[in-house]
């Protein structure tokens, strides 16, 4: 899990490399994600997975135009924030899950869950830079990125809803289901706006080959032999590399104020899942197939 992690952590450098438009990049990562996806179901003997029908399908296909939205509020953010910032904030995005659950499911929430619900929301807040003074001023491109980070991350929380809701989906069928309907619904974007050159097309296929396929594969693989508090804390090793590559790469470095919120946003979702029950270690083999792709967000 964290080698899918660190993999994923790169994703904003392919994006950047590639200058493909938000939109461009997502259908690129959804075709080629689909293709990596076929063929790693082909291999296993997994294809039969995919033959969904009534609710099912209508849970896969809303969940992944849901996802396609995701992707690209997320590529949009990072061009107007940067790979760090994007990356951390849209990591809120367990606590929504939360906040849903109780509400759609009636899901008790307990006092550590609470307690930590404020405390991610500071270090969100801290995170994004716009409470950190020695930052240069934020001008509305970076709000509006901030903004598109909240919007996307809060959908991918219904997504997990929805993957929850359809148990009968494993994460296999999704994913690919969830690649397949970007594929399609964004066909006719690089023909209306321009296909990207010669030269972005590897940076264009490493999103989807690299960190939709081979991160999908990885993480759940590392998903199945681990408790939910620690999956929740493995997780953080996606936006730490992500971090890491802006300041190696593009020499954005956080302050030591947007750090403290990292720290407090990893703190409080490592408190709100050590609550998870100690039958989810058992369950481990069966849930990540219930969940939404969270390695490809």
């Amino acid at each position: 899990m964290s080698a899918g992690g660190a993999l994923l952590g790169t994703l904003g450098l392919f994006l950047e490399r590639s200058g493909a438009q938000p939109l461009t990049a997502v259908w690129f990562r959804c075709a080629f994600g689909l293709l990596a996806l076929l063929a790693w179901g082909a291999a296993t003997r997994r294809l039969a997975e995919l033959r969904l029908r009534g609710r099912m399908l209508a849970a896969a296909l809303g969940a992944g135009a849901l996802v396609v939205f995701n992707w690209a509020s997320f590529f949009a953010a990072i061009e107007r924030t940067s790979i760090g910032v994007a990356t951390v904030v849209v990591h809120v995005q367990p606590i929504w899950v939360m906040l849903l659950g109780a509400w759609w499911w009636r899901e008790r929430i307990s006092a550590r869950q609470a307690l930590a619900v404020p405390v991610a929301l500071l270090g969100l807040a801290l995170a994004s830079g716009v409470l950190d003074e020695s930052r240069a001023a934020i001008g509305h491109d970076y709000l509006v990125g901030l903004a598109l980070c909240l919007v996307g991350s809060f959908t991918y929380a219904i997504v997990t809803l929805l993957a929850k809701a359809a148990q009968g989906v494993g994460s296999y069928a999704f994913a690919t289901w969830q690649c397949g309907v970007g594929a399609l619904a964004l066909a006719w974007w690089p023909w209306l706006h321009g296909w990207p050159g010669l030269a972005a097309w590897g940076w264009l296929a490493g999103l989807g080959v690299l960190h939709t396929g081979l991160a999908y594969v990885l993480m759940y693989a590392g998903m199945a032999k681990l408790p939910t508090a620690r999956i929740a804390v493995l997780q953080f090793v996606y936006p730490a590399v992500a971090v890491l590559v802006d300041q190696l790469v593009y020499a954005r470095v956080l302050s030591p104020l947007q750090w403290g919120g990292v720290a407090l946003m990893g703190l409080a979702l490592w408190g709100a899942n050590r609550n998870a029950q100690p039958a989810r270690r058992e369950a481990g083999k069966i849930a990540p197939r219930r969940r939404g792709c969270t390695p490809s967000s």
